[in-house]
């Protein structure tokens, strides 16, 4: 009896040694996945798709990825790349909830010796980010407000300005952008600022501080949410006195807040009319657009900057150094960048752009 009790305790041992030589080869990277990859949410369409994109890319070469979700929780997200480290990745690419929450998470995750893609978002002040795969986020905003000045009647014209999430440095970029060209336009009277204080102090300052921003986007910030963009709206409409109101310009950061806010407009009687921008050229939008309830959208053709991350991963599996065409500082150092260019999209350019290229189908859209 006593040598059986010695023979299961013997196994159990040589069962647990096994188990841990295991784990510590698969977390070396012996492994099963090759490319993690960390999203912020499957409640936007765009990561949804992008989900699709990435397997696609990926599929017919000799390497294999994990998809996971953040679900709009840094601690969330930090759990995920946990869980990939784990399963021996050796590239990680991400697109962060929160940039500076985000620099534990990759900091981990480049401890292990993982090349670290920051993906459409800068993961900020750490140095453990590689590279950043990117839309030309400046050019973003300077679209959307060119388009804005374009189709703008008169002198004095109400402007309201919108923005994404005060912890999203993309957000900053974008406002950034639209401040540079909206600027001379704010200064000279053309445009006169109906939604915040703090922009109006600021109207002749054509360059503004990081500080000078995040005062204005604390006034404005949708937090990328389409609610909050609509309580907002109607917040502002509701405190505007009768000349900010008649034919107003709206400086909107992305398609769903664009949407929300512009049904907010649409309801009030003292709009005569509205030009309102927006980003990522969502199917809602689009058929917004045709309708005539958004003016434009800046399609990021998303195909091209999975393409280009799945490339940058595979040039690092494969031992190559990938190709970059700028950088981005990130408050601690500068992160070499794959830039992907953008398109101002309307009603008279929104079926070759969207539906010729292939990117969505006719049949998706209603009057097109």
């Amino acid at each position: 009896m006593k040598r059986s009790f010695k023979t299961i305790a013997l196994l159990m041992v040589v069962m647990l040694f096994a188990a841990l030589v295991a784990a510590c080869g698969n977390k070396s990277g012996s492994g099963k996945v090759s490319v993690g990859i960390v999203l912020p949410t499957k409640d936007e369409p765009r990561w949804v798709q992008d989900e699709t994109r990435f397997k696609d890319a990926l599929s017919g070469t000799k390497y294999t990825t994990e998809i996971l979700f953040s679900q709009g929780s840094s601690a969330k997200e930090k759990e995920n790349v946990d869980t990939l480290i784990s399963k021996g990745i050796k590239v990680l690419i991400i697109c962060p909830q929160d940039g500076d929450a985000a620099a534990a998470a990759v900091e981990a995750a480049k401890k292990e010796g993982i090349t670290v893609i920051s993906y459409d978002r800068l993961i900020t002040n750490t140095d453990a980010v590689d590279y950043y795969v990117t839309f030309d986020s400046l050019q973003v905003g300077a679209a959307q407000a060119q388009y804005l000045i374009d189709h703008s009647k008169g002198n004095g014209q109400p402007l309201y300005l919108y923005a994404g999430a005060s912890s999203d440095n993309n957000a900053f970029l974008f406002f950034e952008g639209a401040w540079k060209v909206l600027q001379p336009k704010i200064a000279d009277g053309t445009f006169k600022i109906a939604n915040s204080s703090e922009a109006v102090a600021l109207k002749d300052k054509a360059e503004l501080s990081r500080d000078e921003m995040a005062k204005i986007i604390g006034q404005v910030t949708t937090n990328w949410d389409a609610n909050e963009a609509k309580n907002k709206a109607q917040t502002h409409l509701t405190a505007a006195a009768a000349d900010a109101k008649g034919d107003v310009l709206i400086l909107a950061p992305n398609d769903g807040t664009a949407r929300s806010i512009a049904d907010v407009f649409a309801s009030d009687s003292a709009v005569t009319s509205y030009v309102v921008t927006g980003q990522d050229a969502e199917k809602a939008s689009i058929q917004y657009i045709i309708d005539g309830k958004q003016s434009m959208t800046v399609f990021k053709d998303v195909r091209t900057l999975v393409k280009d991350a799945m490339g940058m991963a595979v040039d690092v599996l494969d031992g190559n150094t990938p190709e970059t065409t700028g950088e981005y500082d990130n408050k601690k150092v500068k992160v070499k960048a794959k830039q992907t260019p953008v398109i101002t999209v309307d009603k008279d350019n929104v079926k070759k752009e969207l539906v010729e290229s292939g990117y969505y189908k006719a049949e998706d859209f209603k009057g097109l």
